[in-house]
Order: structure tokens, then sequence, then C-alpha cells
């Protein structure tokens, strides 16, 4: 069994959460409460391997929080950083916090970090400040996997975009001569515990 875990950040109103919860349940939930850090697990089959999924989603970050990231971005193995393709300035946090994953991961992470830059809500097209265009480019300058979705309308499309970056971690935990921190595992979640007072949610 091998342990999975994923990072979800964006900016309040981005509908992180409801991405994230759309993948786990198919369910779309329209209000989230964003103003507590919740860790979500989940028994997950892919390409005939059982793995044990764990997706941290903290709440929101504005563009300054680097202190918000650095317990997720030491913990996960992958990140989902969500923005909203009708307000121009979630793609603007977004692109800060890209910048701040690849600094921190710079010196403990060879090759690409796992990324997916998502730009959700995209059945409000008609409301659209960010271009399918500039995600995309951020997204390669970043070396990272895109994909505009609406959390709102398309369960298979969320589905397909994280199974693809659980792919990619898989690849890069077996690059790294799957150096798994089994008994650090428990004591980083009782960090986390400590650090943010998260809720635990099976689904």
């Amino acid at each position: 069994m091998n342990d999975i875990k994923l990072a979800l950040l964006g900016s309040e109103g981005a509908g992180k959460s409801a991405v994230l919860v759309r993948f786990l349940t198919k369910r779309f939930i329209g209000e989230y409460a964003s103003n507590a850090n919740s860790l979500y697990h989940k028994r997950f089959s892919i390409d005939g391997r059982q793995l044990n999924l764990e997706v941290f989603d903290p709440c929101s970050q504005s563009g300054e929080s680097r202190c918000i990231l650095e317990e997720p971005v030491d913990w996960a193995d992958g990140f989902v950083v969500v923005y909203t393709i009708s307000d121009r300035t979630s793609f603007l946090n977004a692109k800060n916090i890209l910048a701040q994953i690849k600094e921190s991961r710079r010196e403990t992470c060879k090759g690409d970090v796992p990324i997916c830059l998502v730009g959700n809500k995209q059945d409000l097209c008609h409301s659209r400040q960010v271009s399918e265009e500039e995600g995309r480019s951020l997204a390669q300058e970043n070396k990272c996997l895109f994909q505009e979705v609406s959390a709102a309308e398309d369960y298979l499309e969320i589905s397909n975009l994280f199974t693809k970056l659980i792919r990619h971690v898989m690849e890069q935990l077996k690059h790294r001569g799957d150096r798994r921190r089994y008994s650090g595992s428990k004591s980083m979640a009782k960090l986390i515990n400590n650090v943010f007072g998260k809720r635990r949610k099976s689904v």
C-alpha cells in the first residue's frame, strides 16, 4: 500500500475545497467554510495499485501568507493550486504560491515538483478575467500540469487531473528510491494536527 500526500492551495473563493470534494465524493458543494484546515483520507486505486491518499486542505491563503504554506509544502508529495478564471487576483496569488513551492522545494526535490494548476469556475466564462492561454503559459513556466474545470458541472475532468497528478507523484517517489518516511509520517501528521488544529475527514 502506497501513501500519497497532496496539498490543495489557493485563494479564498477560488473553489479549491469544492474541487476536492467533487473529486472525493462526486458531489458539488457550492458554499464551503474556508476558515478551518482539513485533512481528507481516502483509499484509492490507480493502475491496479492500492493507495492511501491524504489531501491537506488548509484555510485559504492570501498572497503574503508564506508562513501558512510552510507546513503543507514540507509535508506534501504533490500540489493542486487553484484559482478562478473570473478573478485575476486569485490567478496572481496562484502565481505567488507556485513560486513559493518551487523556492521551498528547490533543494529537497530533484526534478520537477508534481503540481497541477487548476483554473476553476469554467462555467463562469461570461465573466472571465484570466484567459486559458495565460493559465497554460503559467503552467508551462513552472513545468506543471494544467486544467480548466468547473467544480459545479464536471466530475470527470477533475477526476482525470487528480489521477494524472497522482501518477506523477508515484513516478517521482520511485525515482527518489521510494524514501518514504513511514515512521516520520505519523509524527508529521501529529505536527500538522498541533500546528493547524486540523479536523480529519474520511470519505
